[in-house]
């Protein structure tokens, strides 16, 4: 199957919107080339770099801000792109007072083999946190310098465990699992959480996502890993629209850990249901949260009736630990 690589160009102030937009619309892989970023690069005076090449400094010293995200060339994409022009024309009007940009959206087709080859030689085995290895599925790894291996394969999709959202999460996992406890994955993506989670000691872990390929790509990576695949349950779906959907994981639980690695605004709406979901002296781990909506989203998650237990930084990312009154 070959795919249509979609490129949506706003501006720093528009990539928390327009990424939001693109969530609701049930995309979870984004992609996001920050022009202010580079700048910053190239600016800073402290810099520890001696060599950079002059072609992608010409490249990207002009560059727009831009969200990235991939559809099927298939009906069902073509039908995701229009969904997707829609709402980038639908914005501005929403959010009058930001600077979007021009939220124009570009498309080039990619075939799929190269799509599954070429960024897989920028993923290699790395250790997160004081216990974990994580390896992709198509590299050796001769020594896991003494840590659990975690196998990873994310598809067409999925993230790898490199941004650093996912990482915070992981690092917490081997704070607040512990044996035989049963764990919810909001937003499961490649099951990399919840993999995470089994390999520590967690006795169960149930995720959820919208994305339709999900359920599969987790199953893979639990049979990568050694995780019947009892242990992992995967349900497909919204949890922001589908109320039988929530119900269900409600029906699956109490959960003793909630994993919400998504985005500000969906943890933010999400958050009057997390309680459902946890048992008392329960916690939710969530993350995705860009440092500046901190504030706010720590005051959803209270006025949901969540206590703030520790707030975890990596860069310009933040983790929150919140929990039940027991």
């Amino acid at each position: 199957m070959d795919w249509i690589e979609v490129s949506i160009y706003t501006t720093t102030e528009g990539i928390e919107p327009v990424c939001g937009c693109l969530y609701q619309l049930g995309f979870t892989g984004l992609q996001v080339e920050d022009a202010a970023d580079f700048r910053a690069f190239l600016n800073d005076r402290d810099r520890n770099w001696d060599y950079m090449d002059d072609k992608l400094v010409r490249e990207k010293q002009d560059a727009e801000t831009c969200v990235k995200v991939y559809v099927s060339d298939r009906e069902e994409g073509h039908a995701a792109l229009r969904a997707v022009r829609d709402g980038m024309r639908a914005l501005p009007g929403i959010l009058p007072e930001l600077d979007l940009g021009r939220l124009e959206v570009e498309v080039v087709p990619v075939r799929e083999e190269d799509w599954a080859n070429n960024w897989k030689q920028y993923f290699k085995p790395f250790p997160v946190g004081r216990r974990l290895m994580i390896k992709p599925s198509w590299e050796s790894c001769e020594t896991a310098e003494g840590r659990i291996l975690l196998e990873i394969d994310p598809g067409s999709v999925f993230g790898t465990g490199l941004h650093e959202t996912t990482q915070l999460c992981l690092e917490q996992l081997e704070r607040y699992v512990k044996p035989d406890m049963s764990v919810l994955d909001v937003g499961c993506g490649s099951g990399i959480l919840a993999a995470a989670a089994c390999l520590f000691g967690a006795g169960r872990a149930v995720g959820v996502d919208m994305e339709p390929g999900a359920a599969e790509t987790v199953a893979r990576n639990a049979a990568g890993n050694g995780i019947p695949l009892e242990r992992m349950r995967v349900y497909t779906g919204n949890i922001l629209t589908d109320a039988g959907l929530r119900e269900t994981l409600g029906q699956e639980g109490p959960f003793d850990l909630v994993l919400a690695n998504i985005m500000a605004d969906v943890i933010m709406e999400a958050a009057p249901w997390i309680p459902g979901w946890l048992k008392p002296g329960g916690v939710c781990l969530a993350s995705g949260i860009i440092e500046e909506r901190g504030p706010e989203v720590v005051r959803a998650l209270e006025s949901a009736g969540l206590a703030l237990l520790d707030v975890v930084k990596k860069k310009d990312w933040l983790a929150l630990a919140v929990g039940m009154s027991v």
